[in-house]
């Protein structure tokens, strides 16, 4: 596997990403900002978090399908929250990202955002390291 995934003992030890993750992979993705789009481009899920943070991770999935990465070689993501509330949003993210990744934790950062395209609420973008060498 091309992550190490790192917890300092002097660092907090986070429930939902890894403090530190070298990677040592052969073949670097960048995934693109994924919306909560369909195959169209049209929004889903207008004013509903839930429903857009769960088809935005599914697209990022599908994003690293079609690079031929897996989630667990995702080293680092980033997710944009319109009017991020801590209390509100983090439960919901936290499912989504189970979801894709399953107990897989990369890093990450959650960015408030005052406002995306309208009606847009949430968006998530990636880096993934395969190791061509082992790729299945």
């Amino acid at each position: 596997m091309p992550l190490e995934l790192i917890n300092p003992a002097d660092l907090p030890t986070p429930e939902m990403y890894t403090q530190v993750v070298v990677a040592t992979g052969s073949k670097l993705v960048f995934i693109s900002g994924q919306q909560p789009e369909d195959i169209d481009g049209k929004l889903v899920g207008q004013g509903d978090f839930a429903a857009q943070a769960r088809l935005t991770f599914a697209n990022l999935g599908r994003a690293l399908r079609a690079a031929g990465a897996r989630p667990e070689q995702v080293c680092k993501i980033t997710v944009y929250v319109v009017d991020y509330d801590r209390d509100q949003h983090v439960p919901i993210l936290e499912a989504a990202q189970i979801s894709l990744l399953g107990d897989h934790k990369p890093a990450n950062v959650i960015v408030g955002v005052a406002v995306m395209s309208p009606g847009y609420l949430i968006e998530v973008d990636a880096i993934a390291i395969i190791d061509e060498s082992n790729a299945s």
